[in-house]
C-alpha cells in the first residue's frame, strides 16, 4: 500500500516510522533543507531526533512528488494520504489539495481552528468538500515511544468503512493496535479539549498540589469534554474510551505531553511568551482553549476548567485565583449537566 504523510513534525515523522516496514511510505516536509538533511541522516534531527528512518522511507519537499507517490504502482484506490500537519496548517495545506484527486484522507492533528472555532473535518469540508472518503486518526500515543516501537492503541473516526477498513490494513500491525468507530466528531472533541486540560494539570502538578488534585481535574475535565461533545453531536461511549479518557490520562500524566510542560512552566512563573518560545513545538492547548471558550458559550455549556485556563492565558487571571474560583463554586450533584 502506497502512504505519502503530509507533515513532518515529530507525530508524522513517528507514524511514517512505524508504518514503512509494512507499507511504501513517503513523508512530505515544506522545509526543503530541513528534508534534505533528513534524507542524507536518515534521521529527523529537527522534529524527532534520535529516530533512524527505515531503510525504505522516501523523503521529499516537492509535494508533486509526494501526491504522484499515491500512484505509483496503480493500485490508486486503495493509497492513502495522511495529513500530519497542526490545526494552524490544515486549511493552507487543504488549499493545495483542492482541485486535486484524492484516494482516502486521513489526518492526525487534534484541536480547534483557533480564527473559527471549527474541529479539524469541519475545516477540511469547507475547503475539500465532503466527496472524499476521510477520516480521524486519534488517541494516547507520544511521538517518541511510537517512533521507537512501543506498544500502542489509536482509534480510526470515520463515517466510510471502506476507510476505516483500509486504515486498519495500513497501520495495524507490530505494536500498534487501530480500533475503529464512525463517531468523528466525538474523537475530534476530545482530541481538542484534552490538550486545554492537560494545561490544568500541569499547572497543579508544578505548584504541588498533589495526586488527589491531578485525579479530581483529570476526572472533572473528561467530564466537560463529555458535555461538549454530546452537545456537538459526538456519543457518550465515544469519552470513555482511548480518543476521550485514553488520550486525557496520557496528556495529563506524561511528561512528554508538550501542554502539560505549559502548565507546569506557568506555574514556575514563567510567561507565555517565553514557555512557547523554549518549547520550540506546537502546544494545541494554547491555541484552541479560546476557540472551546467561545463555543462552549455559544452552546450554554459548563466548563469550569476550560474557562480558568483561557482566564490564565489570555485575561491576565493569576493562578491563585483560578485554583480559587474552581474551590470556590458551588457544590452540586456529580452527575449534573
Amino acid at each position: 500500500m502506497n502512504i505519502t504523510v503530509l507533515g513532518a513534525g515529530a507525530w508524522g515523522t513517528a507514524l511514517a516510522i512505524a508504518v514503512a516496514p509494512r507499507c511504501n511510505v513517503m513523508l512530505w516536509g515544506r522545509n526543503a533543507s530541513a528534508m534534505r538533511n533528513a534524507a542524507e541522516r536518515r534521521e529527523n534531527t529537527a522534529t524527532l531526533p534520535g529516530f533512524a528512518f527505515p531503510e525504505d522511507l522516501s523523503v521529499t519537499s516537492d509535494l508533486e512528488r509526494a501526491l504522484a507517490h499515491l500512484s505509483d504502482g496503480g493500485n490508486f484506490d486503495q493509497s492513502l494520504l495522511v495529513v500530519a500537519t497542526p490545526v494552524s496548517g490544515l486549511r493552507s495545506i487543504a488549499g493545495q489539495l483542492n482541485g486535486r484527486q484524492i484516494p482516502n484522507l486521513i489526518w492526525l492533528c487534534k484541536g480547534m481552528e483557533a480564527e473559527t472555532g471549527l474541529i479539524p473535518h469541519q475545516v477540511l469540508s469547507e475547503v475539500l468538500g465532503t466527496g472524499i472518503d476521510s477520516g480521524a486518526l486519534s488517541g494516547p500515543s507520544f511521538a517518541q515511544e511510537v517512533a521507537g516501537g512501543l506498544p500502542c492503541a489509536l482509534t480510526i473516526a470515520s463515517k466510510s468503512a471502506s476507510l476505516r477498513q483500509l486504515a486498519v490494513k495500513a497501520f495495524n500491525g507490530g505494536n500498534m493496535r487501530i480500533y475503529t468507530t464512525d463517531d468523528v466528531i466525538g474523537v475530534e472533541v476530545g482530541g481538542a479539549v484534552k490538550n486545554i486540560l492537560a494545561i490544568a494539570a500541569g499547572i497543579a502538578d508544578g505548584l504541588g498540589l498533589g495526586m488527589n488534585a491531578r485525579a479530581a481535574l483529570i476526572t472533572r475535565g473528561l467530564a466537560e469534554i463529555t458535555r461538549l461533545g454530546i452537545a456537538l453531536g459526538g456519543r457518550p461511549e465515544t469519552f470513555m474510551g482511548l480518543t476521550g479518557m485514553g488520550d486525557l490520562i496520557l496528556t495529563c500524566t506524561g511528561d512528554l505531553s508538550r501542554n502539560r510542560q505549559v502548565g507546569v512552566a506557568l506555574a514556575q512563573g514563567k510567561s507565555l511568551d517565553a514557555i512557547v518560545a523554549e518549547l520550540g513545538h506546537v502546544a494545541e492547548g494554547v491555541r484552541c482553549a479560546r476557540a472551546v471558550q467561545a463555543l462552549a458559550a455559544e452552546r450554554g455549556i459548563d466548563m469550569p476548567i476550560t474557562n480558568a485556563i483561557a482566564g490564565v492565558l489570555f485575561m491576565d487571571m493569576s493562578i491563585i485565583d483560578m485554583i480559587a474560583q474552581l474551590l470556590s463554586r458551588h457544590t452540586k450533584d456529580e452527575w449534573e449537566a
